[in-house]
């Protein structure tokens, strides 16, 4: 931590700020709790030190509030608090760091290590957090201090590590005492750690690389299985959750090929793989490449050896257009504004701290190579040389200095909360009131007016940046003459990547002259033909021009006017969203070719700011279904509502603007909106003709995905629908066409379902399912809850319970609402023998495995540790649980494991590996429903649709997606067959 102050005083009197109070008696009651464990002495120097730094006070009465992460930190130890308050911050952080190192350094067992490694991190944690929110420290000197954390903990295990190869004779290091120099391998620690800039709750990215020539192994010992095991437990020992909880999750993905490598390679294998297919993404990732443990010579050879691949002196066309292309993977459509502030991803939104890294890193790669000064890995650093050397101007720099401090601020206080890689704001109005007072804002509204101005201020200069530049199109034009196909323009084509340039060229020619209905007007060929460049240009960048431009001309045969191309000729960020669309997700791309119209609010600046809620979609609806003239109108408007919004929900995912993780929310509010609509019409209509039975209600209960709130584009309805009426009352109905008793229910729910599902001239609404209601396919269409009681406690099968825990009633009445969740409920915690549950969902899986097969990895759901044996493992614990913990109770799979985790039903890094895993199957199936409508990959996906999984799956490119999600699979697999087959014994 060599960027803190020299001065040496207590954290305490270093306080300059703290967080606003919002309820000070139950924060001082959380704190008053939080510190029983001190002793009388303790407690009185702790009360003596609050009593004479107020703002020490008020920062621990701001944390009480608003982190329960460092709340459980002081509550575990509250001698933490004490030490971190009455300590040089940069004094105590070095104690920690030296008293973690003594002990790796000396210990011969692994267990002590694991635990100084741990309690190091913790305490660091809580130091650094209480130094940053009290303004002690700044961003540098915090940031600095996370990544000095990291460091030492890498360090301290890979030195046990050689230490313990050394003991039994595997390594014969120089110097026994430093096992780690000469040892021959090097770890480089990648991104915002080998920049220094480690933000609060980071992963560390690391390659690892040895070189077998020098390294010291006894005679016998081969150097790739060696150092690839000590890799492995390396990871192993910083990112395991014990007791203790971690040090920090490791990351392994940016290594060459990560789908076929192993995770130590050799120095020669990974210059080679450079040389040969680096991506320009890769020589950005290396601008950061920082040695940090085991032969830093070897470290620092690697790098120097790999610095003409990332700094390269002339830049060739294609890694000019990939600076482009990486650009435009976080690029916010320009000419919309509007920036939301509940749950923003100040990272990766627009106007985010990705913006500002990227606006420095693209400069550098295209004038490093010339300008040695621009090879800072640190972003301030690299804004003040970018000034100095006249890149950019100095308002620019300070402008993005002041924002990037700011939003980094914001980051840090996000991932306090919970100590979670995130970097979403919170949702709800009341918890960003509760997170704008963490932030020391008085209000929601302060804050958001500050978060704002940064984010326009960072979106302006970004937007600029390249804005000037050359199109990617290389020189020579393009002309498609009537009389045949132009020589330099097919020459530009084949330049552009299209591997049949005469094909091409014929397919625009025949746009020219207005083959398809919708370009036949002269109009309409003049706005196409002014389209045609940009439009060309965007579909090459998808990877794939050819199959891009066939799908650009099924978009125009199936367009039924000229509308959109007037349109198109006055946005041009139209033309690119369309060609992401085509090229990334063609049948999205064919609804909005049947649906024009809809392009209409995709230039509406307010459509990339947040999605409509719950209460101004049921507005726009219910306006729609009341001012229709009849039943068949109001079906058809509810179906065109539905389409509508599928479609913008989907143009958010494949832009970028609405992250696939929030997209079935998204999706489920749609549907229940719709639903609730169509109930209370469909009800009414059906009282006014076969009247009432006295004490009628009915409630549908959404299972499954709707269940769940992960719905996705082409997701079915499983519903379930229930009623009851008076007991004593007279089971015929009243009215001019009445109907007896179950009779009168069944009728309803055949009309309910009908509203739901019947094809009209706006197509059809949903897909509906009710083979989970009792008895399945041969029960009644509607149940009465006393029935549906009686069958849950006594005749349901295990499935049908793990179907329940899904269930979420949707559309009903309050009070008969409140009775169906009662009934849920009961049938829930019911006390269930764990072997035998466990038992009946092992042999559910294996017959699924039987009928579906689980050797696709791609294959989401059903491969073996995929979706199937996330949720299986949610709905067990569920069922075992919900009797002594009803709060594990969730009908959300991510929510039921990450539950079970804190209250220690699940180990704590399994919790984590199945909450990850959960995230991660949901964003790539919302995007292969919206691309493909398939749970499965097909083999000839577009590039632009496997650069889509990548971006939903949160990793630079689709080969190491695809090797992410391997070794997810793994992982859950193993969990899978650990933990339910333990409690199947």
């Amino acid at each position: 931590m060599s960027a803190l102050p020299h001065t040496v005083l207590p954290l305490a009197a270093r306080l300059r700020e703290g967080p606003v109070i919002g309820n000070e008696a139950a924060a001082r009651l959380r704190l008053d709790q939080s510190l029983e464990r001190l002793d009388a002495e303790d407690l009185a120097r702790l009360n003596a030190l609050l009593d004479e730094y107020p703002l020490a006070r008020q920062l621990c009465l701001g944390v009480m509030e608003g982190s329960p992460f460092l709340t459980d930190l002081i509550r575990a130890e509250p001698q933490r608090l004490l030490r971190s308050l009455a300590n040089d911050p940069r004094t105590r952080l070095d104690e920690l760091i030296a008293e973690c190192t003594a002990i790796a350094t000396t210990s011969a067992d692994e267990a002590p290590v694991m635990r100084a490694l741990r309690r190091m991190r913790a305490e660091a944690a809580l130091l650094l957090a209480l130094s940053d929110i009290g303004g002690a420290c700044d961003l540098v000197e915090v940031t600095a201090g996370l990544s000095d954390v990291a460091d030492a903990a890498v360090r301290a295990a890979l030195t046990f590590l050689l230490a313990e190869a050394a003991r039994a004779g595997r390594l014969l290091p120089p110097d026994a005492s430093n096992p780690m120099e000469g040892c021959g391998l090097g770890i480089i620690a990648m991104g915002k750690h080998g920049a220094r800039e480690l933000n609060y709750s980071s992963d560390i990215d690391l390659i690892v690389v040895y070189d077998r020539n020098i390294a010291p192994l006894r005679e016998g010992v081969e150097p790739s299985p060696f150092f690839v095991k000590i890799t492995q437990r390396l990871v192993r020992m910083l990112q395991e959750r014990t007791g203790d909880g971690y040090v920090v999750r490791v990351d392994l993905r940016l290594r060459p090929d990560p789908g076929s490598t192993q995770v130590a390679l050799s120095v020669a294998a990974a210059l080679a793989y450079y040389e040969r297919e680096g991506a320009t993404w890769e020589r950005a990732a290396y601008i950061k490449a920082r040695p940090v443990a085991g032969d830093l010579e070897v470290g620092r050879g690697f790098l120097a050896d790999l610095a003409p691949f990332v700094w390269r002196r002339v830049l060739d066309f294609r890694a000019i257009s990939d600076v482009h292309a990486m650009k435009r993977e976080i690029h916010a459509f320009r000419g919309h504004d509007v920036l939301a502030v509940e749950g923003h991803n100040v990272k990766l939104g627009r106007g985010g701290i990705r913006e500002v890294e990227f606006f420095v890193q693209t400069q550098q790669l295209i004038a490093g190579g010339r300008d040695t000064m621009l090879r800072t890995p640190r972003t301030l650093e690299a804004l003040k040389a970018l000034t100095e050397h006249r890149w950019i101007a100095p308002a620019v720099r300070d402008g993005l200095t002041e924002a990037y401090l700011f939003l980094r601020r914001v980051e840090h206080r996000i991932q306090m909360m919970a100590d979670a890689q995130t970097h979403e704001l919170p949702e709800g109005q009341e918890a960003m009131e509760a997170f704008a007072h963490f932030m020391g804002y008085e209000n929601r509204d302060s804050f958001a007016t500050a978060l704002v101005e940064r984010m326009r201020r960072v979106q302006g200069h970004y937007a600029k940046l390249f804005e000037d530049a050359p199109s990617a199109t290389p020189d020579g034009g393009l002309a498609f003459p009537e009389s045949g196909n132009d020589r330099q323009t097919l020459a530009t084509l084949a330049q552009m990547g299209f591997k049949d340039p005469a094909a091409a060229s014929n397919i625009v020619r025949d746009w020219l002259a207005g083959k398809h209905r919708a370009i036949r007007g002269e109009t309409a060929r003049q706005h196409i033909g002014r389209v045609i460049p940009l439009l060309l240009e965007s579909l090459a960048r998808g990877g794939d021009p050819d199959g891009a431009l066939i799908a650009a001309d099924r978009f125009f045969t199936d367009l039924p006017g000229p509308n959109l191309l007037a349109a198109l000729d006055r946005h041009p960020d139209l033309v690119r969203l369309l060609a992401t669309i085509l090229t990334a997700a063609p049948r999205l791309g064919e609804t909005l070719a049947r649906q024009p119209s809809l392009t209409d609010a995709l230039l509406d600046p307010a459509f990339f700011d947040v999605l409509p809620d719950e209460e101004s979609l049921k507005a726009h609806l219910d306006h729609l279904l009341d001012t229709a003239e009849t039943e068949e109108e109001e079906f058809d408007r509810a179906r065109r509502f539905r389409q509508e919004q599928h479609v913008l929900i989907g143009v958010r995912i494949a832009s970028g603007t609405l992250p696939a993780a929030r997209a079935g929310e998204a999706y489920a509010r749609l549907a229940e909106v719709i639903i609730r609509a169509l109930h209370r019409r469909v009800w009414t209509r059906f009282m006014e003709m076969h009247g009432t039975i006295a004490g009628a209600a009915t409630a549908v209960v959404a299972m499954g995905k709707l269940g769940g709130r992960e719905m996705t584009a082409g997701s079915d309805l499983d519903l379930i629908v229930l009623y009851d009426f008076d007991a004593d009352a007279d089971p015929n109905s009243d009215g001019r066409r009445p109907l007896i008793g179950a009779q009168y229910f069944a009728r309803f729910t055949q009309r309910l379902i009908s509203a739901l599902t019947a094809l009209t001239n706006a197509g059809k609404l949903y897909d509906v399912d009710l083979r989970l209601r009792p008895s399945g396919r041969s029960g009644p269409l509607a149940t009465r809850l006393s029935s549906f009681q009686l069958y849950q406690k006594e005749e349901a099968w295990t499935w049908e319970h793990m179907a329940l825990t899904r269930a979420r009633v949707i559309a009903a009445d309050e009070l008969f609402q409140k009775r169906v969740e009662e009934v849920i409920h009961k049938v829930m915690s019911q006390p269930r023998d764990h072997r035998s549950l466990a038992g009946d969902i092992l042999d559910m899986r294996q017959a699924i495995a039987d009928e579906k097969g689980e050797d696709d990895r791609w294959n989401l759901k059903h491969a073996a540790g995929g979706q199937v044996d996330v949720e299986f493992i949610a709905q067990y614990l569920v069922l075992a649980y919900a009797h002594e913990y009803p709060q594990i109770v969730s009908t959300a799979t991510a929510r039921v494991l990450a539950q079970a985790g804190k209250l220690g039903l699940l180990q704590a890094e399994d919790a984590h590996v199945l909450t990850n895993a959960c995230r991660l199957y949901q964003n790539l199936t919302e995007v292969l429903r919206l691309a493909v409508d398939a749970h499965v990959i097909p083999a000839d996906a577009s590039p632009a649709l496997r650069a889509l999984l990548a971006r939903a799956g949160e990793m630079p490119d689709f080969q190491s997606l695809s090797a992410h999600l391997l070794e997810t699979q793994s992982q859950v697999r193993a969990i899978f067959d650990r933990f339910l087959g333990r409690a199947a014994r």
